[in-house]
């Protein structure tokens, strides 16, 4: 140039060195180029004003999401950003490779980064070329993409804080690998050494409990929340003389102390130290503040996690009752698991009450939602059960409480949508018999094992889910627990977990239910695995790890030979037996009376037999609801081994007694006992003091049994053919 002449444009300059240049204000979302930058990406050369999903098109993924990286990188080190983009065409192909190096600057009002720099093609290295070992090469750059991935996979996977150090000890670097590595925590105004590799045991101690004021790097970090690279034992000494002996006698050549940042908030620092001199190139720094944010980001789940499973812990021993003293003649056991996720509490819970008159009671509920609040009034409501229970009113009486009890804390009047509920089932047993008396409240019935492994769901009663509704009602029903029998009573999270609905899930349960022959905590146990796998958490028994919904199961058992749940009694149950009344308003139950007497007869020889059985029993059912004004209660049992016998029976309290009618071709009635008496092998009706029962029989085989046979009262005070 000429003196006088005027100097060219910064544009100009740059073009003839064949370096573009382009500006990018991520508050706006637009990146200017001028026209050679604009043809190192692919796109005519002239100026243009681009959005960034129309540079992001231009450049290779992995690349723009590295750009994010190393902005913030730069920003946080006052540095320059520089990396290597592959530029991409229409059809996915690289077309070159191109430098870019920019000076970020950070917005704190706007949130937002500006940036201005530069781009330069660059040619890679033909293969077999020699490189330095800190050279970014294609091969180096798809290691340390591999590198990353598998890194953010594994710290991700990371459960607790040891997992996550362990992970961080046995991390390759590529190109270049620590051989010490420390990790710093704060506690007050103190460093604290929360876990170290590569160094002998003590070898922490003068870096434990070390002031935030020492001029020591890993303070400096904490304090300024910006990373410190020490390439050399000269610039480590230079710059921090007074701690440079503590990390003298370690032998290390090169350190990197980066910020564990999460949320904007340090808490902690990152030591990678190297016996050998590395320069901390932008790459290399790239990868280990990468490195850092996972390995904060790692640490502060697993922290939380441990925190979270400690409060867990401790609501759970808090609001979950021991199953206290044995009973006599029982024996009992229960399993609370929590949901997945969050604080792991919810609204299920179980109990078992002593209650006055030498009974106990057996409670199963479960508050709507898996939050806190419902973690908070399951204990509330738990209690209030137990105090009503412990005054000696009737199952009916402690729901008709609890209900009322749960509308007035569950309705806030903070926020008319949250209001909460709860279905609970309460039963009331008695030791020494076995009778039990329940109440249900819009919850799952009671289901019975048998000791020859039939499992029956017992129908009871029920009103609508607590605090609904202050004025309900819940009638109670009356259950009998027979010597060998285990009573389950579950929340509908049992059933449903898996991605199971109520029969699904219940066809799996059953199924367990039906195998098992050992006693009941390993009862328990199946069922918990088969619902989630092996467990590994404990509060009365194992508990699974990761859940769907609230789970609680209570399972009792009437001590007796075939229950595996104490000492046997010396003679085997001999009756299988189930019970169901039938009132006038609900002839609906006889559709659940037919599915009863199936699941009885589950392992019955003929098919025939049993569709006889269902009919029959549903005709004498009919009748009395057709025919009466009263309710029926009826009786089905299995008795005897080798050949077995079915005897039902439906007693009701009216005095009228059926009567054998010859209906005619066309009449719509009159056939219920001409089908008895063609299709049973003995039947009658006996009159019960107030009422009557009217029962058949059949024996399993080839039914030809003898009308009779078996002894029963009733036979001989049927019509002429019973």
């Amino acid at each position: 140039m000429r003196t006088g002449e005027p100097l060219p444009a910064v544009e100009q300059v740059l073009a003839s060195l064949a370096t573009g240049l382009w500006h990018w204000d991520t508050s706006t979302g637009l990146v200017r180029v001028d026209a050679e930058a604009a043809r190192l990406l692919g796109l005519p050369a002239e100026e243009a004003t681009l959005t960034e999903p129309q540079v992001r098109a231009r450049l290779h993924p992995v690349d723009w999401n590295e750009i994010t990286g190393v902005v913030q990188l730069a920003a946080a080190e006052s540095t320059l950003a520089e990396v290597r983009i592959r530029v991409m065409d229409e059809q996915g192909r690289i077309v070159r490779i191109v430098r870019s190096r920019s000076k970020p600057s950070f917005d704190r009002q706007k949130r937002a980064y500006e940036l201005i720099g530069t781009l330069q093609e660059v040619t890679e290295p033909l293969p077999g070329t020699s490189v330095n070992r800190s050279t970014v090469t294609g091969d180096w750059r798809r290691s340390r993409e591999a590198f990353l991935l598998d890194a953010g996979r594994a710290l991700a996977e990371a459960r607790s804080t040891a997992e996550v150090l362990r992970v961080a000890a046995a991390l390759s670097m590529p190109g270049f690998s620590p051989d010490g590595l420390a990790v710093f925590g704060v506690s007050g105004d103190r460093l604290t050494v929360i876990g170290h590799h590569g160094h002998r045991p003590g070898d922490e101690g003068p870096f434990a409990h070390m002031s935030l004021d020492t001029a020591y790097p890993a303070a400096d970090v904490v304090r300024t929340g910006r990373a410190v690279y020490l390439p050399s034992p000269d610039e480590y000494g230079r710059r921090y003389p007074l701690t440079w002996p503590l990390a003298q006698q370690f032998g290390r050549q090169s350190w990197a102390f980066l910020p564990l940042t999460v949320a904007g908030r340090t808490i902690g620092a990152w030591m990678a130290a190297f016996t050998y001199p590395v320069a901390f190139t932008p790459d290399e720094r790239s990868v280990l503040t990468t490195v850092a944010r996972m390995l904060a980001q790692a640490l502060s789940r697993a922290g939380a996690a441990e925190s979270e499973r400690e409060l867990t812990d401790g609501l759970q021993r808090s609001m979950l009752p021991t199953l206290g003293p044995e009973i006599p003649g029982m024996s009992v056991t229960a399993r609370y698991i929590p949901t997945g996720g969050g604080l792991q509490v919810g609204g299920d819970w179980y109990d078992l009450i002593p209650l006055p008159n030498g009974r106990i009671a057996l409670v199963i509920g479960d508050v709507q939602g898996h939050d806190v609040r419902a973690a908070g009034l399951m204990g509330q409501l738990r209690i209030a059960l137990r105090a009503y229970a412990s005054e000696g009113h009737r199952p009916d009486a402690v729901l008709s409480r609890a209900s009322r009890f749960l509308h007035g804390i569950g309705h806030t009047g903070e926020d008319p949508a949250d209001v909460r509920f709860a279905t609970c089932l309460y039963v009331e047993v008695d030791p020494v018999t076995g009778l039990a008396e329940a109440a249900r409240a819009g919850h799952l019935d009671p289901v019975i094992r048998m000791p020859d492994g039939t499992v029956l769901v017992r129908s009871t009663a029920g009103g609508l889910p607590l605090g609904i509704d202050p004025d309900s009602d819940y009638p109670t029903t009356r259950l009998a627990l027979e010597p060998g029998e285990v009573m389950m009573i579950c929340t509908d999270g049992l059933m449903e977990t898996g991605g199971h609905n109520l029969d699904t899930g219940w066809t799996r349960v059953r199924r367990i239910l039906e195998e098992h022959d050992s006693d009941l905590d390993e009862l328990a146990d199946l069922l918990v695995q088969a619902v989630h796998g092996p467990s590994s958490h404990h509060t009365t028994g194992p508990l699974a790890d990761r859940r769907e919904d609230d789970i609680a199961f209570l399972l009792l058992c009437r001590q007796g030979e075939g229950c595996g749940c104490g000492d046997a009694v010396a003679v085997r149950a001999p009756v299988r037996r189930t019970m169901l009344t039938v009132a006038q308003a609900e002839p609906e139950r006889i559709a659940v009376a037919r599915r009863h007497l199936r699941d009885l007869l589950h392992d019955w020889a003929s098919q025939d037999q049993l569709d006889s059985a269902v009919l029959l029993m549903s005709e004498m059912l009919t009748n009395v609801l057709v025919h009466t004004d009263a309710d029926a209660l009826l009786v089905a049992e299995v008795t005897g081994q080798d050949r077995r016998r079915l005897r039902v029976e439906v007693t009701d309290t009216s005095d009228d007694l059926p009567h054998k009618r010859h209906p005619g071709e066309l009449a719509s009635s009159g056939r219920g006992l001409v089908l008895i008496e063609l299709l049973a092998d003995a039947w009658g009706v006996a009159p019960r003091g107030e009422g009557k029962s009217i029962w058949f029989d059949l024996y399993e085989g080839d039914g030809s049994g003898e009308p009779g046979e078996s002894g029963e009262p009733g036979g001989s005070d049927g019509f002429p053919g019973a």
